[in-house]
Order: C-alpha cells, then structure tokens, then sequence
C-alpha cells in the first residue's frame, strides 16, 4: 500500500469508526481505505479519502479532543450541494458564523460554495467588499445574497 507523505491525522476519543463512514457517506468519491483494529477486535486507526484527500483518525481515548483549530474545508458547487452537507453535518453539531460549523463527533467544517471565491474574484474591489460583507452576516452561505450584494441591490429578504 502506498503512503501518503502527508494526511491529517484526527484524534477521537472513540468515534472515529462511526464519523469516518460518515463522512465518505457524505462527499462523492471518498471511501474507507483502511482500518487498523485493537487487540479485541475494535476499530483502532482508520484511514479514509475524501474526495480523494486522505485522512486517517484514531480512537485515542479522552486525552485530546479536535477543536476549530484545524477545519476540513468543502467547496460546494451549488446551493444544493452547500445544503446538503450543512444539513447533514450541524445535525448534532453547532453552527458557526460565515459556513463554518462544528459536527456531532467534534469536526470542524467550513462549507463554502465555489460562487464566493468567484464573485470575491470578478468585479471590482467595492463589489467584493459588498460580498464580503455580506458573507460576514451568514451562518450559512446563501448563494443568491451573495448575487445579490455584488449587484449592489439590498436584499428584500
């Protein structure tokens, strides 16, 4: 089996099984690549890819726990897709401020749909100040207000 030179590597206390086949649930082309079991049988490290990216996660016990000092970051196509995942990943969690939420096994993710990084792109610097702006206002990201804010139209809603 090939290495990866470099993989996050995430510390559960005793979930990591359990949040790993939730995660490649989730995210097209991701999959479990491999499990390292404990003496009696239990999952110890498990390594996975999400979209490709791996990751490995380890039921260490209560010695450390994740915090939102390291996110996994998704860029969604569309508004769907950012419903989607929000959906499924704040159930049990808690959400953040401009996408970024914390899941129920204690994983940090920023959801964030590929219109952001374009509008903060095109235009001119006042539009992606309006963007901006208007992003600083979400929890979760709303395709169509961003539009919206980088039209310059106030948003009825």
């Amino acid at each position: 089996m090939h290495t990866q030179k470099v993989t996050p590597f995430l510390w559960y206390e005793k979930d990591a099984e359990k949040a790993a086949e939730f995660y490649v649930s989730l995210i097209p082309e991701s999959r479990i690549t491999e499990t390292q079991e404990t003496p009696d049988g239990g999952v110890f490290i498990i390594s996975f890819e999400l979209a490709g990216q791996p990751f490995t996660a380890i039921n260490g016990g209560p010695h450390q726990t994740l915090n939102s000092a390291f996110s996994v970051a998704v860029t969604c196509d569309d508004q769907a897709e950012v419903d989607a995942l929000w959906s499924a990943l704040s159930e049990g969690g808690q959400e953040q401020q401009c996408g970024w939420l914390t899941d129920r096994f204690g994983l940090t993710w920023q959801i964030v749909p590929k219109a952001f990084f374009d509008l903060m792109q095109a235009g001119t610097p006042e539009q992606a100040q309006r963007v901006q702006a208007a992003m600083m206002k979400m929890v979760k990201f709303d395709i169509a207000a961003l539009e919206t804010a980088f039209a310059g139209e106030t948003d009825a809603r």
